[in-house]
């Protein structure tokens, strides 16, 4: 009785939505990821390391398929043969409006932060997001953006399946690195933070 409960594991699974995407980050469907996995370390080596252009190699690329496409039309129809076994080329209204909703809420809430340092003059939402941006272009002068997407393809099929088998672990270093740089916040918070005077004069003059 005396005994602490052992904490509910999270559900990585279910975190990610539940759905195909999970199953793909999980490698529950192992064989899509390996194609994730082999084509982005393809199109990494032909752009990074081989020296080809995006651009050009995408325009061949979709060149041959017009050519393969044409001919096989071409052929079919003087040799009586089927078409080629194309789908709908099209995308559905509620894809594009799903889209159009996630876009709109990322949008909405860069917007917010934005007019909650320029308007509210938020210092704490300021230096946090300066930071951010301090660290990402620190990281990006080490990389480019192609390594940089094919580094976060990596994580993506990597990171999720390693939290999902040691949780645990891994829940356990959070939480004290989590600690630390809580009291190091405090400190700041307290030596530097609290100390710059706040816009707070207008207020006290109301009341």
């Amino acid at each position: 009785m005396g005994e602490s409960m052992a904490p509910r594991r999270f559900s990585v699974h279910q975190g990610l939505g539940s759905g195909y995407v999970a199953d793909v980050l999980l490698w529950k469907k192992w064989s899509v990821g390996v194609v994730v996995l082999i084509s982005s370390t393809a199109l990494w080596f032909l752009f990074e390391r081989a020296g080809y252009n995006p651009i050009s190699f995408m325009a061949n690329v979709l060149l041959l398929l017009v050519v393969i496409l044409f001919s096989w039309a071409k052929s079919a129809s003087l040799l009586n043969r089927p078409l080629p076994p194309l789908p709908d080329l099209e995308i559905s209204e509620d894809s594009f409006v799903m889209a159009a909703h996630v876009l709109r809420i990322w949008v909405n809430h860069a917007l917010l932060i934005a007019r909650d340092i320029a308007i509210g003059r938020n210092l704490k939402l300021f230096i946090k997001v300066a930071f951010a941006l301090l660290v990402a272009s620190y990281i990006g002068s080490f990389f480019n953006f192609l390594t940089l997407a094919y580094i976060g393809v990596l994580f993506s099929l990597s990171v999720p399946l390693l939290y999902d088998m040691y949780q645990d672990h891994i829940d356990d270093k959070l939480c004290v690195t989590h600690k630390l740089i809580q009291t190091q916040y405090r400190k700041i918070d307290e030596n530097i933070l609290k100390r710059i005077p706040m816009s707070q004069n207008k207020e006290k003059k109301v009341q």
